[in-house]
C-alpha cells in the first residue's frame, strides 16, 4: 500500500463528504477509494471513518489522524516546491478562488494578462462564493468581499465595492427618477432572491440607516439576471457597483440615489502567512494588486499587506 496515496484519498473522501464523491473528484474507481481507506484502517488497526448512507463521519481517532495527514502532505508539498525551484523562479500552478461575477468581469482579464507575462506559471481559478479553507483545499489565495474575521491570513485591500441602484433610461423616462429612498415604494423593483436583504433595502440618510420595503414585481435568482432585467426596463435593481460598470459606461443603465448608498465595503486579496512565499504567488500579488486597484477603484490605507483583523484599515 502506498500510504501517501492512501492519505490523499482519505482526505479527498473527508473533504467531499463521501467515497463516491472522492471517486469522482480523483477520477479513480469507487472500489479503489474504498479499498485504500480500508487498507489504512487495517494498517493502523483502528477505525477512521463511519460509512453512513449519505456522508462519512470521522471517528475520534480518525479526526486526529486526518489532521496529521494534512500536516504531512503539506510538508511534502513544501519540500516539492522547494526542490522544483518555485522559490528560485516563478513557476508551477497557482490556485485562486474568487466570487463568480467579480471574477469574470475583473479578475480573469488580469489573470490572462499575467499568464502572458509569466509563461512558466499555470493557474486554476475557482469561481465560487463559498468560503474556502486555503490549507485543506490547497488554494494559494482568495479574493473576498467585505470585512473578514480575524485570522492568520495576510490581507491586501484591492478596492471597494458599493451597493448601487440602477435603471435603464427607458424605464426612467416612463416612470420618473426617484429623488429619495422613500420614492421607491411607487416604482417597480427587481430583487435578487439570494440577496440577504431581499426586498428590504438599506440606505444611509443623515447619519442613520434607513430601511425601505420596496415593491418587487420581478424576483430573479442571479445577479446577472437582475442587471439584464434592469437594462430591459423591468425596473430598478440593487446590485454591486462592479457588476454594472460596463452598462453604466455604455449608457444602458443609470445610477440612482448615490447620495443615499450604504457605506462601501472592502475587496480583499488574501493568502496564508508562510515562512517563505513561493515566487509564483509573490509574482501574481505584485502583478495583480495594482491592476485590480485600477479596476476596482480607490482603496484607502491599502498600500501594503497586513494581517487580517477586525480593527485594521
Amino acid at each position: 500500500m502506498d500510504r501517501l496515496e492512501a492519505m490523499g484519498i482519505l482526505l479527498a473522501a473527508i473533504d467531499t463528504g463521501s467515497l463516491s464523491a472522492a471517486s469522482r473528484k480523483l477520477r479513480i474507481p469507487l472500489a479503489t477509494v474504498s479499498r485504500r481507506v480500508s487498507e489504512l484502517e487495517a494498517h493502523l488497526n483502528v477505525r477512521l471513518v463511519v460509512r453512513g448512507t449519505r456522508k462519512l463521519t470521522l471517528t475520534e481517532a480518525g479526526r486526529g489522524y486526518v489532521a496529521s495527514c494534512r500536516r504531512v502532505l503539506e510538508e511534502l508539498a513544501e519540500i516539492e516546491r522547494t526542490t522544483s525551484g518555485e522559490y528560485h523562479a516563478p513557476q508551477g500552478e497557482l490556485v485562486i478562488s474568487v466570487p463568480p461575477v467579480l471574477g469574470r468581469i475583473h479578475v480573469l482579464p488580469v489573470i490572462v494578462e499575467f499568464l502572458a507575462a509569466f509563461p512558466q506559471i499555470r493557474m486554476r481559478v475557482q469561481l465560487t462564493d463559498r468560503l474556502v479553507n486555503l490549507l485543506d483545499e490547497r488554494v494559494d489565495l482568495v479574493l473576498r468581499l467585505g470585512e473578514q474575521p480575524s485570522s492568520s491570513l495576510i490581507t491586501t485591500r484591492v478596492g471597494l465595492h458599493r451597493q448601487v441602484l440602477c435603471a435603464s433610461p427607458a424605464y426612467l423616462n416612463a416612470h420618473g427618477i426617484p429623488q429619495k429612498p422613500e420614492d421607491l415604494v411607487s416604482h417597480d423593483c427587481v430583487t435578487y432572491e439570494e440577496y440577504a436583504m431581499g426586498s428590504n433595502w438599506e440606505f444611509q440618510s443623515k447619519g442613520r440607516t434607513l430601511k425601505i420595503e420596496v415593491p418587487s414585481r420581478l424576483v430573479v435568482s442571479s445577479v446577472e439576471a437582475a442587471v439584464v432585467a434592469a437594462e430591459e426596463a423591468a425596473g430598478i435593481a440593487r446590485v454591486m457597483s462592479y457588476q454594472t460598470d460596463g452598462a453604466v459606461k455604455s449608457g444602458s443603465l443609470v445610477m440612482l440615489l448615490e447620495a443615499f448608498e450604504p457605506l462601501p465595503t472592502p475587496i480583499n486579496l488574501m493568502y496564508m502567512a508562510q515562512r517563505q512565499i513561493p515566487l509564483k504567488l509573490r509574482a501574481f500579488i505584485d502583478f495583480a494588486v495594482p491592476r485590480l486597484r485600477e479596476r476596482l477603484g480607490p482603496a484607502s490605507n491599502a498600500d501594503r499587506p497586513r494581517r487580517d483583523s477586525r480593527t485594521a484599515d
